[in-house]
């Protein structure tokens, strides 16, 4: 089957914003025939090694099976998404998101995808606390598997944005040495937390405490922070995340004089700025290749 960009991106557009099933069935099968089935050529995968004592804190690691180079190679964390209640480092029978470790060893990085626990039962910061363990386990641990502790990215997307965003905006989750990352990416993220409405998964995650909102805000500590940022955005996301990109902009106007580092990813959804990794459409892959080549070690 050919890869129909154009195809694609048509019939992206005509699922519609909603993060509806429909949605996300409708656009797991567009990309589902372009990805790699296990087992993976040339790909060493460890499951399920725990970075914490609860049974949701477990990763994978993803690298290469040949010799490694003499340099270690940068890594790329990922945190799923999930609307705070939901989802996991691996769906069962599909690609995804295996699909984002895969992308990551096939251009030279390391791959690594977390799981991390979900709301009600565990509350903000839950989220951002396990972001801080999993970046703690790698940093020990990631040279065994030829990964360069010192060239961590964390990427999430949509929830998972919001806690990568947490880790990286607010000081108590680092560690001694500071949050330990030569950069991350936001997917498809919400910063303003306080201004956002409130939705069940919302309230499952923050409560109903108007304080609680404004300290979980990573707006002004991404705003601060000297760790390189690129953010994401698809032209197909629900309006609240425009909403919140529009503010994050603004913000960033004023506190910069010049726009973030932001991708405007035209003919992809709320879904497809994931699910496209490690197919044939290269465009937002190019883009984070080029934040891990410009930043500078941790």
């Amino acid at each position: 089957m050919a890869f129909d960009l154009v195809e694609i991106s048509r019939r992206i557009r005509a699922l519609g914003t909603e993060i509806s099933p429909e949605a996300i069935e409708g656009t797991a099968a567009l990309y589902a025939p372009f990805h790699e089935r296990e087992p993976y050529r040339d790909v060493r995968v460890t499951r399920d090694a725990a970075y914490g004592a609860n049974e949701r804190h477990r990763l994978d690691v993803f690298e290469p099976s040949s010799a490694r180079g003499t340099r270690p190679a940068p890594v790329l964390m990922f945190v799923h998404g999930g609307g705070f209640v939901r989802g996991d480092r691996r769906t069962a029978g599909t690609p995804y998101n295996d699909n984002v470790a895969l992308w990551a060893v096939r251009h030279g990085l390391v791959g690594v995808n977390i799981t991390h626990r979900l709301a009600p039962q565990f509350p903000w910061p839950a989220g951002a606390e396990d972001v801080a363990s999993a970046v703690a386990w790698v940093h020990k641990s990631i040279g065994a598997h030829g990964g360069d502790p010192r060239r961590i990215f964390l990427m999430g997307t949509s929830a998972g944005a919001v806690h990568a965003a947490s880790y990286v905006a607010h000081r108590q989750f680092h560690g001694a040495e500071g949050c330990g990352l030569a950069g991350a990416i936001l997917l498809s993220g919400m910063y303003d937390l306080a201004a956002a409405p409130r939705s069940p998964m919302h309230t499952a995650y923050l409560g109903n405490d108007d304080e609680q909102y404004r300290r979980a805000s990573t707006l002004p500590g991404l705003l601060a922070t000297p760790v390189p940022l690129l953010f994401v955005l698809t032209e197909m996301d629900p309006a609240e995340f425009q909403r919140q990109t529009l503010s994050l902009l603004n913000g960033w106007f004023a506190s910069h004089g010049r726009w973030p580092n932001l991708v405007h990813m035209l003919g992809h959804n709320h879904l497809s700025s994931t699910m496209h990794l490690n197919t044939p459409d290269g465009f937002l892959g190019e883009r984070i290749l080029d934040l891990v080549d410009r930043a500078a070690p941790a």
